[in-house]
Parts: structure tokens; sequence; C-alpha cells
């Protein structure tokens, strides 16, 4: 089996079509859909496209499925955890929602296992295998990775959350992180994916930044924070130093 391993959507359906292009084209047989999917400009429109795919893809929830059920449900956020802002593109992904997109994406796994050629059994999770919000980065102590992942044994890891992609040794196992498809924190602007099988690649679909900032003003023109959105993470995009130093700190708090 090949993988492609697709985190951190975010709504952003140019991105995802992008992607989908080139791991076509690569051969793959499955696609990870590694959470955090629905929340942005277009979330209806992503989630029929993923499940269009049928049985080819897996599904992992990431903390966006499970805030944006809880606005579905008629829930209120924690404010401690989601400021104001985010939340509002949490009502808004909520609100854009029909009853099936819910049930889609309700019930799913916090992580799963797939055997992939070449590398045997992997462990796939949003953030780590006992929290969908942990802070795993590239540069975490050892021990981070120890604790946050002691409930799998797998050699090879891939997560994600932190829209930001690296492929790291920690204490014999193998951790990957592909990156996000829809707001990366990387290099040149793209959309950021893993192929698994038989082995390890890290990679960028380029799209067409320009339409896509059409397309979203023509079809999600009540997005919250729309323009900085478009300028923020399809035109142009933070770079991983950058979001290393927020991520850090916010790990550090936690």
């Amino acid at each position: 089996m090949r993988v492609a391993v697709l985190a951190d959507i975010h709504g952003n359906l140019p991105a995802l079509e992008a992607v989908l292009r080139d791991a076509e084209r690569a051969g793959v047989d499955a696609f990870v859909l590694n959470g955090d999917i629905v929340t942005g400009p277009m979330p209806a429109q992503t989630l029929d496209r993923l499940a269009a795919l049928g049985d080819r893809a897996v599904w992992v929830h990431g903390n966006c499925e499970r805030e944006v059920l809880q606005a579905f449900d008629g829930g209120t956020p924690d404010e401690s955890q989601q400021p104001a802002d985010v939340w509002a593109t949490t009502e808004y992904t909520a609100k854009a929602l029909s009853p099936s997109h819910r049930d889609l994406i309700d019930g799913l796994p916090l992580s799963v296992q797939l055997e992939v050629e070449g590398l045997g059994a992997v462990r796939f999770c949003h953030a780590s295998t006992r929290d969908d919000t942990e802070m795993v980065l590239v540069d975490s102590p050892i021990t981070t990775f120890t604790e946050a992942f002691a409930g799998s044994d797998e050699k090879t890891v891939v997560l994600g959350h932190t829209h930001m992609p690296f492929d790291r040794l920690a204490n014999r196992r193998r951790f990957v992180n592909p990156g996000s498809v829809g707001m990366p924190y990387a290099g040149a602007p793209g959309a950021y994916w893993a192929l698994l099988g038989p082995s390890i690649v890290l990679c960028r679909s380029d799209y067409d930044a320009e339409a896509a900032a059409r397309q979203f003003q023509a079809e999600a023109a009540g997005y919250p924070g729309l323009a900085e959105f478009i300028a923020e993470n399809v035109l142009a995009i933070p770079s991983d130093a950058e979001a290393l130093a927020v991520f850090s700190e916010m790990a550090a708090k936690r």
C-alpha cells in the first residue's frame, strides 16, 4: 500500500484539489485525512470532495472536527481555549454544514494504524495519540515524544496540527509531519503533504493562488477574516521560524 497523508486541509478546496491531482499521479492506494479537515473558507465543498474518495479515504479527527461538532450541536466555546475570532470561524464552518456533513465527521478516531509498503505498521494521528491539541514540534525534547506517543509502539508515526513539515528521529522512532494542505507554515506557498511507501517523501503541490483567491471571494465571502486568510495562507505564508516561535511559547504554557 502507498499512502498520501493530508493534514490540516482547513477547508481550502483549491489546495486540496492540487494535492489530490498529484497524489493520483503518484498512484496512491489510500488517503489518510489527518485531522483539521473542515474549519476554513469552503468546508462543505471540501467534505464533499473527500467523501467522493470513498473507501480510499481514512479519516482521523482533529481538534477542529471536535470543535465544529460542538458548535453544530449548539455548544459554546471554552474561551480559554478558543478566542472569539477563532470561534467565529468554527461557527461559520458549523453553519455551512448539513446534517450529513456533520455525521461524516462524527465519531472519527483519534488515531489509526495502516500497513504501508516498505515501512510496515504506521501510526497516524492529528496531534498525538493521547490528545488532539498537543504541541509536538521538530525541536521538542525526546521526552515529549516519548510521553505523547506512549500509547503506541509503531516505529513510524505521522502527525499534524502544527502545519510545519518535518521528519525526525526520536528514541529510535521516526516522526513525520507532512505540513498543512490548506494553511502551511513552511517555505514557498503551496499545499504540503506526504507520500508514504516504500519510502517517506515530503511533498508540495503548486496551485494558482490568484485563482484560489477569486474562488474564495466568490464562494466564501462570509468567512471571518477571509482577506487575512488569503493574504497570509494562500498568496503568502508564514515561515516555519515564525510559527515555531509562537508554538514553542504555547507548548511551554501547556
